[in-house]
């Protein structure tokens, strides 16, 4: 047994394997049903509204669906992605032993239940009905299953017998009466119900089947042969046999024909009652366990026990196979086990040349790739047949089969392989076969014990562990040991092979060691836990030691050079081969249960793609990879290990091949641009990133000031000019500042609008003209530290005291204009300190004149470079970046020799288009190129005085002078040509969308009102103004233009984010997704408060915004639907609720209208309110039946086990008893609880299906007859009912 997964809970009763994922099913003795993950071993949900133990337990084949049987008499359908229970199903009046959806459950909606109360019942679960009930045990049926591909049911009971029912009858009738629902899979309408026949039929149905049973479904076989009561019976899955489990401690194999079974065999060795047995999916055995705590394997076809497993202490219940992989689970009393009876890993050894030696089934074979021809790998060439020794090996399926297999290297003349497997505790075969003629002569019948995989050590002699001792036995090709060597280290358990002649690794605890056998010394030892296989490369540099959950990479003499791990299991791993490429021995890759992943010596590993099915790699080659599934069948997939190619070359230093892979390689994705980062080479990865942010990023980390411009400024067209934006330009003029380049300091401050540093930034440049600039600002805008700051900088002393005195501190204005010797205005200042009742006597004696601490003027520093730019930094180039440093062997390997030729270290300069240097950089902005902000007014500085704008706006830019160069190239005669008109926006807008609300922003209320009546038969439009008017108002945008002339109309777009869209150009709207959702949260709000009119008006608002909201891609247009769908059922359900206060004196019509009311599609916690409504109504007007209804579907509600609805569920049990005590309604209710139907938006009675009714082609709303036809809707209030239109149109 090979245990996968072993869980620890309370007693496991049922077990089922989900068809696709690696989950399984735990229903518990204690109630509680578990979802495991058993390839990691988690618990993903836990299900707990069983009262009682949980017996039965079955995934859907297809649907996210599990049923469920316990033994509080309910069968429960669970949606394991919503995470709750869909509906019940009752009728059983005993313990219910097992459940199971039919094997073909997509055309058969069927459930089968087996229960103590002697009968077998099958479920329709989509009608949630009984199709039928299967009565003739006369005591408890303790399992029943369905066949996998016959018309037939097995069932076991206590009364000593299996019976075989044929279900051809009934699959008839539901093909050939009611037919199939067509909206299945799985799916419901609005109101949980679904269509299928009448009500009155089903009735008639269930009614029948409780008092006389069926006929649809007919007993076949009866097998009596048991002496006590049946636990168990399983079909096989192809052959017709039956194999069935007793408390007489035996198990039973039974034939069947068309016209009778009989018993085949009688399997004996349990020593206690056998809980449970099946047939193995893949293999001729049966397997069965037993409260004797052990599991048993059989032989079908020599029908003896060939293996026994057993558990101390815990006694075994339940069994389950996986439906297409070799896995078996069984539970216990303390928990479960997921196993496999064997290894599914082919033995494979690695031969001469291109040659692959494996087993398959008891044939070696040899596999040479280089013989391979169109999509095959190559050609299988059979060697010998494998002997089977001993009593195990006799049986196919129970590890059996050879488990290691390795070629002797070191031997050209023959080949010698030695067969190694676990039978008997562990044996090896030596095989002796001509190389030339594979086929022909084969030697074989050296045969011995051994522990582990053997390893030949020389051309003659070869290495195995004694099982016993535990020391390593030197044997020669004719079985004769020569030498015993005790292991260096203690508790050896396998042996591997070491790379050279004499040399062996030893597996001992969690460390490898190096040992050569001849001089008996230890050459190298590391750590690696759980190690499972050794992979040598094919120079034999470097080994890789593969364990449970890693990989151990290390060098000849076992010095780890790296290692790795992973959250799931390590299956194979191959060395590339390659010839070219400088992957040869330095990429390793390996496989993992559904992933190909790969490793370098340097530790850096990624993930290649994905599998299927687990596979095991044995040799890649470029882009292919060759390996052998669990069938042993030599397959290829195709791999891309251009991220690992690339990694490589750039840890070799071979930038040639860096360079080349980056102009001609679809390198991309985060993890690359993190790993260049993280390695110091951000320029590289500044060539193949597109998104701005992150070349903004990278562009600063390697010191490239132009890149990083073009990105900010990208940045700034799709953020605006938020906070954002701004860090963007002060995380660039922070870097550009490192460099010294203050001409790009200064743009990058005037974009963020950081005034105070762009004050100090022209004093220290000496520009005192647009320092005088930076006071006119701060003194337009009122800031007056800015302008006192300004001040200060220009040495500018009437300046200082004009700005003291205007803020009030005349103390301080006086000094300071008596220190600098403005006496006119200290004697004003004066002046008016004494209109204030002040006096100015003392002031100037606080002030030390003529000392270090007095008061002295300041003046602005001259500074000592005045050119147009400062000496920048130099930012240092990599190897990368100068590429005529790099060596002429760095040059790609795989390319044609002429186009080598090319590739060499002038070219590839070339090739990476001079972008990381900053020399040509620094040349590029010069005094003239924009960035400064000149003496013309009418740059960015004027409008900033006028109008207060943007600093440094879109006139600053580098190419105005050529644009001037241009216009004076023109020559004379050429005269003054009109440029061609452009296209209106509003033109653009209406060409280029169907949509009611772009026509209506264009200003085309005409046709956005023909587009509504024709997409949705819009009629009334006075509740549409409001925000047809808000779509034409926020598309455009008034811009006052200067004094005297007009006010301009600038059109705002909602797809102009990269650049303006020309005539694609589409108009943004007001409606967006965000406030429908928040009309819908208010809407609900209200609701729950018992706010009804606000929640109707919220709906209602919602309702007349939708079609006129643009929906931005497919996912948000079906939620608009939704939406619709949402607020219909919600005014519906208010309109009712105003009916019920209306009708309160007529009981009839009042629990009608609490009843219609639970028929709406609520939220969870507002259909809980509409419940505990109707089952009051109907419980004071002594209706009965429904209530109990009601009180069954409130209790079914996954909120009612939460303790604030304690008292909720206390009453809804007592009114669900009183009520089936009474079981009557006092008064005839038109409403039919199991029976489809919707709602008369108008007169709010039922509309059943095949009732005549029209349709709002909106809203969706119902209106019985056609007396609503032509009228408009109730629901909407704009719309026309009984119009059939293409509906509502959400986008372009």
């Amino acid at each position: 047994m090979l245990t996968k997964f072993e869980s620890k809970s309370a007693r496991v009763k049922g077990l089922a394997f989900h068809p696709v994922r690696p989950w399984i099913c735990a229903s518990l003795h204690n109630g509680v049903i578990q979802l495991w993950d058993y390839r990691v071993g988690t618990v993903i949900d836990r299900f707990e509204e069983h009262d009682g133990p949980v017996r039965g337990v079955d995934f859907h084949l297809h649907e996210p669906l599990i049923v469920t049987g316990g033994d509080d008499y309910k069968i429960k359908v669970w949606d394991y992605k919503l995470r709750r229970c869909l509906f019940t199903l009752l009728g059983h009046l005993d313990y219910i032993r097992t459940v199971q959806f039919h094997p073909n459950a997509t055309q058969f909606p069927w459930i089968l239940s087996a229960s103590d109360d002697q009968t077998l019942r099958l479920w329709d679960f989509q009608k949630r009905s009984c199709l039928s009930v299967l009565t003739g045990h006369n005591h408890y049926v303790m399992c029943a299953s369905f066949h996998p591909s016959e018309d037939l049911i097995v069932s076991a009971s206590l009364d000593q017998t299996v019976r075989v029912w044929d279900t051809a009858g009934l699959r008839k009738k539901q093909l050939g009466g009611s037919g199939l629902d067509e909206g299945y899979p799985g799916m419901m309408d609005v109101n949980g119900n679904r269509g299928g026949t009448s009500a009155a039929a089903a009735t008639a149905l269930n009614v029948q089947a409780e008092l006389f049973g069926t006929n649809d479904v007919v007993v076949k076989y009866v097998l009596e042969g048991h002496d006590r009561g049946v636990n168990w019976a399983a079909f096989h899955p192809t052959l017709p046999l039956l194999a069935s489990a007793a408390d007489d401690r035996q198990v039973k194999l039974w034939r069947m024909s068309e016209t009778k079974a009989w018993e085949v065999d009688t399997l004996r060795g349990h020593a206690n009652n056998v809980s449970c047995c099946l047939f193995h999916p893949k293999q001729e055995l049966v397997v069965s366990n037993s409260e004797d705590r052990s599991i048993r394997v059989w032989d079908v076809s020599k029908r003896v026990g060939v293996q026994t497993f057993r558990r101390e202490g815990d006694r075994f219940w339940i069994l389950a196979a996986h439906r297409s992989q070799n896995l078996l689970a069984a539970g216990h009393d303390s928990g479960m086990i997921v196993f496999k009876l064997e290894r599914e890993r082919p033995a494979s050894a690695h031969g001469p040349g291109d040659k692959l030696y494996y087993v398959r089934g008891r044939e070696l074979f040899c596999h040479d790739y280089s013989r391979a021809t169109g999509g095959s790998s190559g050609v299988d060439v059979p060697i010998a047949s494998l002997r089977r020794v001993g009593q195990q090996a006799q049986t196919d399926g129970i590890g059996s089969g050879p488990r290691f297999l390795s070629y002797n290297m070191h031997n050209p003349t023959e080949g010698n392989i030695l067969v190694c497997s676990e039978v008997d505790g562990g044996c090896y075969e030596l095989i002796t076969f001509s190389l030339t003629n594979a086929g022909g002569s084969v030697t074989d019948g050296k045969r011995g014990s051994c522990l582990g995989p053997g390893v030949f050590l020389g051309r003659n002699r070869f290495a195995v562990l004694d099982r016993h001792k535990r020391e390593i036995v030197v044997k020669n090709l004719n079985n004769e040991t020569t030498k015993r060597v005790a292991a260096p280290v203690p508790n050896v358990d396998c042996l591997y092979d070491g790379g050279a002649s004499g040399r062996i690794i030893l597996r001992s605890d969690d460390r490898a060691v190096l040992f050569e056998v001849q001089s008996r010394r230890v050459i190298g030892e590391l750590t690696a836990p759980k190690i499972k296989n050794v992979v040598w490369s094919p120079d034999g540099s470097k080994v890789a030691l593969l364990c449970k959950y890693g990989v151990v990479i290390a060098n000849r003499q076992l010095e780890q050079l790296c290692s790795i791990s992973d959250t799931v299991r390590i299956k194979s791993g191959a060395w590339d081969v390659s010839p070219t490429g400088g992957t040869n021995s330095n990429l390793f890759v390996y496989t993992t249960l559904h992933h190909v992943k790969y490793c370098l010596p340097t530790g850096d590993t990624g993930t290649i793609r994905t599998l299927d099915n687990p596979i095991y790699a044995t040799r890649v080659v470029k882009d292919s990879l060759f390996c052998l599934d669990r069938e042993a069948r030599s397959r290829v997939i195709s791999i891309d290990t251009t991220e690992a190619r690339f990694k490589l070359a750039l840890a070799n230093k071979k930038y040639g091949q860096v360079m080349h892979m980056v102009k001609h390689s679809r390198l991309c994705g985060r993890a690359i641009v993190a790993y260049l980062q993280s390695k110091g080479f951000p320029e590289v990865a500044l060539h193949f990133v597109r998104d701005p942010q992150t070349r903004f990023r990278l562009a600063l980390a390697c010191g490239n000031i132009e890149a990083a411009m073009e990105s900010a400024f990208s940045l700034e067209q799709q953020q605006g000019a938020d906070g954002k934006s701004r860090d963007v330009w002060g995380e660039l003029g922070s870097e550009a500042l490192r460099q010294g380049n203050h001409q790009v300091v200064e743009m990058s401050y005037q974009r963020k609008k950081d005034f105070d540093r762009l004050s100090f930034l022209y004093m220290l440049t000496g520009d005192n003209e647009k320092l005088r600039k930076m006071l006119k600002i701060s003194n337009m805008r009122n800031d007056i530290m800015g302008r006192y700051h300004n001040a200060l900088l220009l040495g500018d002393a009437a300046e200082r005291v004009a700005v003291l005195e205007a803020s009030g501190n005349l103390p301080l204005a006086y000094i300071s204009a008596k220190l600098h010797g403005l006496d006119d205005v200290a004697d004003r200042i004066k002046v008016a300190i004494e209109t204030q009742e002040g006096s100015v006597e003392g002031l100037m004696e606080k002030i030390p004149v003529g000392t270090k601490k007095g008061g002295r003027l300041l003046q602005p520093p001259t500074p000592i470079v005045r050119a147009s730019n400062w000496p920048t930094l130099e930012i240092k180039k990599t190897t990368l970046e100068d590429l005529s440093a790099a060596d002429a062997g760095d040059e790609y390997e795989e390319e044609a020799p002429a186009v080598a030729a090319d590739t060499g270290a002038g070219a590839g300069a070339a090739a990476w288009d001079d972008d990381f240097g900053m020399e040509d950089a620094v040349a590029g902005i010069g005094g003239d190129d924009g960035f400064d902000l000149g003496d013309d007014d009418d740059m960015g500085w004027g409008d900033d005085l006028d109008g207060l704008g943007d600093i440094g706006g879109d006139d600053i830019a580098s190419d105005q002078v050529d644009d001037m160069e241009a216009f004076n190239e023109i020559s004379g005669h050429v005269g003054f040509q009109m440029p061609p008109a452009g296209r209106p926006a509003a033109a653009c807008w209406v060409a280029n969308s169907s949509h009611a609300a772009d026509h209506m922003a264009a200003g085309g209320a005409s046709s956005a009102m023909q587009l509504l009546h024709r997409q949705i038969a819009a009629s009334d439009f006075s509740k549409l103004k409001g925000p047809m008017l808000g779509c034409y108002l926020s598309s455009t945008v008034s811009l006052p233009g200067v004094p005297g002339s007009g006010s301009m109309i600038i059109p705002l777009m909602r797809n102009d984010a990269a650049g303006h869209p020309g005539n694609d150009s589409l108009p943004r709207t007001s409606l967006t997704m965000k406030s429908l959702v928040a009309g819908i949260r208010m809407g609900y709000k209200y609701f729950q408060t018992g706010k009804f009119n606000e929640a109707k008006n919220a709906f209602s608002e919602v309702l007349s915004q939708i079609p006129l909201t643009v929906s931005e891609n497919r996912s948000q247009a079906n939620e608009m639907k939704e939406m619709v769908e949402i607020c219909r059922e919600y005014i519906t359900a208010i309109r009712i609720k105003e009916a019920i206060t209306a009708a309160g004196a007529d009981p009839v019509r009042s629990t009608e209208l609490s009843a219609y009311f639970t028929h709406c599609n609520l939220q969870p916690v507002h259909l809980l309110l509409a419940l505990r409504s109707a089952m009051g109504t109907a419980f004071k007007h002594k209706n009965f039946i429904v209530a109990a209804s009601f009180a069954r579907r409130l209790l079914e509600l996954p909120d009612m086990r939460s303790e604030r609805n304690a008292d909720l569920r206390m009453k809804a049990t007592k009114v669900l008893q009183r009520s089936e005590q009474m079981a009557r309604n006092e008064h005839t209710l038109n409403y039919k609880e199991n029976t489809a139907f919707s709602i008369d938006c108008k007169d709010l009675v039922p509309v059943y299906t095949g009732e005549e009714s029209v349709k709002c082609s909106y809203s969706g709303s119902v209106y019985k007859g056609t007396s609503m036809k032509g009228q408009i809707d109730v629901t909407d209030g704009f719309c026309t009912v009984g119009v059939e239109t293409i509906g509502l149109v959400t986008g372009k």
